[in-house]
């Protein structure tokens, strides 16, 4: 049916946005891809609160299985009445239906805060240690030097290019949440109307809309593509910075 359908796309999009969530919290964890900046408690705020890992992260995941499995029953409930319309009570559908509704909801609220936090840290910038008037010290810069890409490198003497790794992760942890909730959203519509059209669900326009938030899913592959293509080259500056460092 179309509710069903619309998941199995979803789903996918929304474990691999889930691992592109975690994956950037646990580098946002570790610049320069070292632990001792994480063990001396030297990682910028937003980043220990670790919103990408169980929020758009685990929660998400575990709140898509859950969907995936209410889906299913409801798909085979409202099946059931289509084809035979001897099911008799309609309950169990409605009861199924509104677990997968209220799980996707979940997912949205997580999603929301992973990108919420995401944009905090991304406008107040890494925690490191920085020259004051005395001494260098550890904290957070005035974030005016943000908006100056040539101030990056000169701001922050530790860990080295925390600028960029920040700047970089966040965005790509926020524009993943991001899609997450759009996803999540047209994911709730379309459950709802499938709630409210019941068995007439697929002789209705939903299919146009189901058909609309598929190729929907495509572009956002694309951007999917993208963001992976980020990891690709900031993992490459990191490696080759590191080198020279060396």
């Amino acid at each position: 049916m179309c509710v069903s359908s619309c998941l199995r796309c979803v789903a996918v999009s929304l474990v691999a946005l889930a691992i592109v969530c975690m994956l950037s919290n646990i580098l946002l964890l570790l610049p320069e891809l070292k632990f001792h900046f994480l063990l001396e408690g030297h990682v910028t705020r937003e980043a220990t609160w670790a919103t990408g890992l169980w929020g758009s992260g685990f929660l998400v995941c575990v709140c898509v299985c859950v969907c995936v499995r209410a889906c299913v029953r409801y798909a085979m409930c409202v099946k059931c009445h289509v084809l035979c319309d001897t099911c008799g009570n309609e309950k169990p559908c409605q009861r199924s239906g509104m677990s997968y509704v209220m799980y996707s909801c979940v997912c949205l609220l997580a999603a929301g805060f992973c990108c919420l936090v995401s944009a905090t840290g991304l406008s107040q910038g890494p925690l490191c240690l920085y020259n004051t008037t005395s001494t260098p010290t550890w904290g957070v810069p005035h974030a005016g030097y943000l908006y100056n890409r040539t101030l990056w490198s000169g701001v922050c003497l530790e860990p080295r290019e925390v600028v960029q790794w920040n700047v970089v992760l966040f965005s790509v942890m926020g524009g993943a949440s991001g899609l997450q909730m759009v996803f999540c959203g047209a994911n709730i519509l379309n459950s709802l109307l499938g709630l409210i059209l019941g068995k007439g669900l697929c002789n209705n326009k939903v299919c146009v809309w189901s058909h609309t938030v598929f190729y929907g899913l495509i572009l956002s592959n694309t951007v999917l593509y993208g963001l992976i293509r980020s990891y690709t080259v900031l993992c490459g500056l990191i490696r080759s910075d590191i080198l020279l460092y060396v």
